[in-house]
């Protein structure tokens, strides 16, 4: 997803619009709930690398418009599309399925969460982008969330460096997709969305492709069953090809800025789809570090105001 190469349609901002949107976000809270289910069935980059392939073959015939500027984009920069490819759409996902082995999906997706806080920190030293005060404090108040939730509250394991494994995974996930977020900014690969998202799940899912016989090779087998060939048909169709086309939508039709912000739903419908449907529930330490990673997005999304034109004058 990469709403940097977006250019906003301000005029269409409708209920529709935000519908799409509200939409995508639940499809994407279901992907987590299918990975978490299927952990017993299908290894982790396995489900990565399936979804990836799957979701990249279902949009393949809608960019066929685009498949010369494509392959031209393909000779020249191809490296650079692998590498942004493998990070947020290969790395991240494999991760995040390889935690979601060992933590709930709630905490998952509160972690997540963190993205936002993480790519403006990323911006910063990358693009050079203005950090300032309001988002400095907040990206440490969110960082004091996550280590609450990795800690699970007790300040002794944090002295002890004692963390939960699956949750350290998910943080490895959310930090590539802000590392792949702020790369993409940087890469102005100057195609349309969609085609240029088809690339990219190529590029994971060819990175994804040696994990995947690593696992195979391993003794690591798919034991498919009707459930997880179900949760498959999910994180591959609805929550894969669809979803991602849905956000591309979003992006158009808000601007890229209130499609990014309502990224924020993903965490509440991955809490109550955990709760519903895997018995999931919240513990304190999640509430906790949730309450600190919601302050630091506050503080974050704080805009102060440009200097007056009067000063600026002076000081150039």
């Amino acid at each position: 997803m990469h709403p940097d190469e977006a250019r906003p349609k301000t005029d269409s901002a409708t209920p529709t619009a935000y519908t799409i949107a509200v939409l995508c976000w639940l499809l994407s809270a279901g992907v987590y709930i299918a990975a978490k289910w299927v952990g017993p069935e299908m290894p982790p980059w396995t489900l990565c690398f399936a979804r990836l392939l799957i979701a990249c073959a279902i949009l393949l015939p809608f960019v066929r418009h685009h498949y010369g500027t494509m392959i031209a984009l393909l000779r020249s920069r191809a490296i650079e599309l692998i590498i942004v490819g493998a990070l947020g759409l290969a790395f991240c996902q494999g991760l995040i399925y390889t935690g979601l082995n060992f933590t709930d999906a709630t905490t998952a997706g509160i972690i997540m969460a963190l993205t936002p806080v993480m790519t403006v920190v990323l911006a910063h030293f990358v693009l050079g982008e203005t950090l300032g005060l309001w988002k400095a404090l907040g990206a440490l108040l969110a960082l004091i969330g996550m280590m609450v939730i990795v800690g699970h509250g007790d300040i002794s394991a944090l002295l002890r460096l004692e963390f939960n494994l699956g949750e350290l995974f998910i943080v490895a996930g959310a930090l590539c997709f802000a590392i792949y977020t702020v790369l993409l900014r940087r890469a102005k690969f100057g195609l349309e969305l969609m085609p240029l998202l088809v690339l990219l799940l190529a590029a994971g899912a060819l990175t994804a492709l040696p994990f995947f016989l690593w696992e195979l090779l391993s003794g690591k087998h798919s034991a498919l069953e009707t459930n997880g060939l179900l949760a498959l048909a999910y994180v591959a169709g609805p929550g894969g090809a669809l979803m991602y086309y849905l956000y591309n939508h979003s992006v158009e039709s808000l601007g890229a800025g209130r499609a990014s912000m309502m990224l924020y739903l993903q965490t509440i419908f991955i809490a109550v789809l955990a709760y519903l449907l895997l018995g999931e529930s919240l513990h304190g330490y999640d509430l906790a570090g949730a309450a600190f990673i919601v302050a630091g997005l506050g503080l974050a999304a704080i805009k102060t105001k440009p200097p007056r034109a009067d000063k600026a004058a002076q000081a150039g």
